[in-house]
């Protein structure tokens, strides 16, 4: 028996994430981002991530014209920001609403994220809906903060557990 589209949704519900939102810039088609929660590492040499975006997605136009893109980790204040470039308002206004910067790779970076990584495309893959796109890491950017997370439809931040650990004796 098939497990259908929103049986996998309502399951992967159960996943605690991260918030991030890949940028990019392109002549054709200006700055673009939007908000992923499909993000991880593939290498440490060389340094690589991946990142999936729905094939319908216009900022996927931008990092396939120019091959660059750059994934930013919010920190736990930026809700607002992961709502921005999450959809329904336009490119312009979801840059116009946060403060960003242009990195060393030309790539578009958000100021107040908790990290940004600059990437050039090192592979594209289609799966399903999506692109599968990994990225060789060509700049690290690291700030203070914490990260922003999402889990069952709603956003979370880190709890400190070591304050209420039980030590031995």
């Amino acid at each position: 028996m098939a497990v259908s589209s929103e049986e996998f949704k309502q399951a992967l519900q159960h996943w605690a994430s991260g918030v991030a939102v890949v940028t990019s810039k392109s002549g054709q088609f200006g700055l673009r981002g939007m908000t992923v929660t499909a993000f991880s590492s593939v290498s440490a040499e060389p340094p690589q991530i991946l990142v999936c975006l729905n094939q319908s997605a216009d900022t996927g136009e931008n990092i396939e014209q120019n091959g660059q893109f750059a994934v930013n980790i919010l920190n736990k204040d930026q809700q607002d920001v992961s709502n921005n470039f999450s959809g329904g308002s336009s490119q312009e206004e979801r840059f116009a609403n946060t403060r960003w910067s242009i990195g060393v790779t030309d790539a578009p970076i958000l100021d107040e994220s908790i990290m940004s990584l600059e990437c050039k495309v090192v592979e594209k893959v289609g799966a399903g809906t999506h692109w599968v796109i990994i990225g060789e890491i060509e700049a690290v950017t690291c700030r203070a903060g914490e990260p922003l997370l999402y889990f069952r439809s709603n956003y979370r931040q880190l709890a400190d557990l070591t304050a209420t650990r039980n030590e031995p004796d």
